[in-house]
């Protein structure tokens, strides 16, 4: 091999001339870093195909994040090794300049630029049904993912700031007292962050869960949870942006998280009907015991309950299985139509408003309006 190397070395000389064999060995540095490009990029084509044999998060994040990463950094290295060359032989400074802090800071993006890839990918994938039996909450990746790429950053800038020749052991103590009037100045900020950080704590709700708040106008869809603010699209769809901090100081309710659904309705008889109104509470329980629909293990009530102004009024209290809006609805509306369809097989109606007016004595009304009539006769 080295034979070889001297082989080529001795017939470029003598093709361009000692003065100008720089030339020769850049065009030799930069036509091996495209031969190694391509080379790559086949290898990163034959690890894809196959990664897409198997289901595995972690293959499949690793080739869709290796290039265009991988392949700039080659580039940076061939590059960096022909200005050097270049450099030496012409003298110019700069070239010579790009072979030292430029190339490593330049390795340091890169690095974190696949880094940063790589985490988004794993965080994507672990969401994913396809990769994992039990995919793994949405919110919970997403926060660990964030807090991943948060550190790979920071240690990113940490590495730069060191190659550039500050003093990290100085930054970290003044970072110890500005960050008391960066605290003051960004209050709000950091109350959000905080805010943020609760949520992925506590988890009092997720990505996809219903919410509203009796404390604000706030009800919808959680769409994204970040670290400033939270996106709720509301059920007529427009997009509602919350900071973080405001959670820590209302209440919310969670309805996603309901087991059952209530259905509480009252129904009015007519007071002609007041001797059927056992029979049609006893038949509406029997109902709602043997419905498919009902949890029989949750509060069940049928009872009659009040003397209204033009109704005997009867209450009923349960629960169905489904928590499914839509759903719910279709079985209230069954269980509704079975009460109406119950009253009427009794010889009942369901009341509604009417008022009754007794007028007395109207006899002696009309008679002494009689009497108090003016004679028309004329006597004799």
């Amino acid at each position: 091999m080295e034979l070889f190397v001297e082989s080529v070395t001795a017939f470029l000389r003598s093709l361009v001339g000692d003065d100008r064999f720089w030339i020769a060995e850049v065009f030799v540095v930069v036509l091996i870093t495209a031969i190694a490009s391509w080379i790559l990029g086949l290898f990163v084509n034959r690890m894809r195909e196959r990664a897409e044999r198997t289901v595995n998060p972690w293959d499949d994040a690793l080739v869709n994040s290796i290039n265009p990463p991988a392949s700039i950094l080659v580039w940076l290295l061939g590059l960096s090794f022909a200005a050097a060359r270049a450099g030496d032989a012409t003298g110019a400074e700069l070239l010579l300049w790009l072979e030292g802090k430029p190339r490593a800071i330049g390795f340091v993006v890169v690095v974190t630029w696949f880094a940063m890839r790589f985490a988004k990918e794993v965080e994507r994938n672990l969401a994913d049904p396809r990769y994992v039996r039990k995919p793994i909450d949405t919110t919970t990746v997403r926060a660990i993912g964030k807090l991943v790429r948060a550190s790979i950053l920071i240690t990113a800038a940490m590495v730069v700031m060191e190659r550039l020749g500050y003093n990290l052991s100085g930054i970290l103590a003044m970072g110890g007292i500005g960050g008391l009037a960066i605290g003051f100045a960004a209050k709000d900020l950091l109350a959000n962050f905080f805010g943020g950080l609760m949520i992925y704590l506590d988890r009092p709700f997720k990505v996809g869960d219903w919410v509203r708040s009796p404390d604000k106008e706030i009800e919808g869809t959680v769409e994204d949870i970040g670290w400033r603010l939270t996106r709720i699209r509301t059920f007529d769809k427009r997009p509602l942006y919350i900071p973080n901090g405001v959670f820590t100081q209302i209440s919310v309710e969670n309805p996603s998280r309901m087991l059952n659904r209530r259905i509480y309705e009252t129904i009015g008889i007519r007071y002609d009907d007041a001797q059927l109104m056992a029979p049609i509470v006893k038949e509406v329980r029997s109902m709602l015991e043997g419905h498919p629909e009902i949890d029989t293990n949750q509060t069940l009530i049928v009872n009659f309950n009040s003397f209204a102004p033009s109704s005997l009024d009867f209450f009923i209290y349960t629960f169905t299985k489904t928590t499914d809006w839509v759903r719910y609805h279709e079985i209230k509306q069954d269980v509704l139509l079975k009460i109406l369809k119950i009253v009427e097989d009794q010889g009942a109606s369901c009341a509604f408003p009417t008022s009754t007016l007794h007028i007395a004595d109207i006899p002696e009304l009309a008679l002494s309006d009689r009497r108090a009539e003016p004679s028309n006769s004329v006597g004799a």
